[in-house]
């Protein structure tokens, strides 16, 4: 039995856009200078709610800073040859080291507001009113510029198959960054809520009842980022939609080609890698195989091995 085999290399993966990078690092120069004054007034005027936010808003500092230097090092290494499949996936790694912190941020929320909900404290309202509406406003710009260089991002390269796998195409690295921006965001809404109601209607409880309502979300968001990087991690990619097109072009050979065995593997964004060996009686070159999954652009490194079957 013979065994053929040809593969394709093209290993210039996307390793951030420096634009999108620059106005990440804004929004951690930002988000630092925010987080120092909600931390110090929610512990200076006794909210919670104020306290969870800033304490929150450390986390998404070094959120932030994590998904900036996932960035640099990805283009550090770009022409590193130790990484034969490219850097994305320290984009990867960072998404998924992000989503641990932004859980254990969610038990620290949690586990605060249950101790206010039993415990409570005289709140300087009119104090902390005005640095959650700062706090908010800080969140909203950042949340704009990494929301547009993300846009940016995504959509800044050309695509000449006509299947878009728009899932494929996310950033989750940057989607990680903005997810923690968003969930401050989120917190800051609730800490404004409940000091504008313990104000005027008396609800202090409020102030720790929405801190645990906070925490909920953010624990849903930080378990489904860590399903979406813990699965490319994992090479757990045999359900992407590309896995069914490479059968159909392996079927539409002919009844004479059987595929015996597929590995399809995610290499960057909206970029995969796969091997396919084939049984066939036809005198079939794995160039010719390449070819023809080559229509599917996404498909960036193929290896393919032919076992020739004898047709009598």
């Amino acid at each position: 039995m013979q065994n053929n085999s040809n593969q394709t290399h093209d290993h210039q993966f996307d390793a951030g856009n420096p634009l999108a990078q620059k106005k990440m690092l804004f929004a951690i120069i930002l988000t630092a200078v925010m987080m120092v004054f909600e931390i110090f007034g929610g512990w200076f005027f006794n909210s919670m709610a104020l306290l969870a936010d800033g304490w929150h808003m450390s986390s998404h500092v070094l959120a932030l800073g994590l998904a900036y230097a996932a960035y640099k090092a990805a283009r550090h290494y770009a022409d590193d040859p130790r990484f034969n499949m490219g850097t994305w996936r320290i984009e990867i790694l960072a998404g998924y080291s992000s989503a641990i912190l932004l859980l254990v941020v969610a038990g620290f929320m949690a586990f605060h507001s249950f101790e206010r909900l039993f415990f409570p404290v005289e709140i300087h309202y009119n104090e902390a009113i005005p640095i959650a509406i700062l706090g908010l406003l800080i969140n909203l710009v950042c949340a704009w510029l990494l929301h547009d260089a993300g846009h940016q991002h995504a959509h800044g390269h050309e695509h000449s198959h006509h299947h878009e796998h728009a899932s494929e195409q996310d950033d989750l690295n940057h989607q990680a960054a903005f997810m923690h921006v968003v969930a401050d965001a989120l917190t800051s809404v609730f800490a404004i809520i409940a000091l504008f109601a313990g104000k005027y209607f008396g609800w202090d409880i409020l102030d720790a009842i929405l801190g645990i309502v906070g925490s909920v979300l953010v624990a849903r968001w930080s378990v489904g980022l860590l399903k979406q990087t813990a699965k490319t991690l994992l090479d757990a990619d045999m359900d992407a939609p590309v896995v069914e097109e490479i059968r159909e072009v392996i079927a539409g050979l002919g009844p004479q080609v059987q595929l015996t065995d597929i590995h399809v593997s995610r290499v960057g964004k909206g970029k995969f890698t796969c091997f396919v060996a084939l049984d066939t009686t036809l005198d079939l070159s794995p160039d010719q195989v390449r070819e023809a999954i080559s229509i599917h652009k996404e498909i960036v490194h193929i290896s393919v091995e032919i076992n020739p079957l004898s047709s009598v």
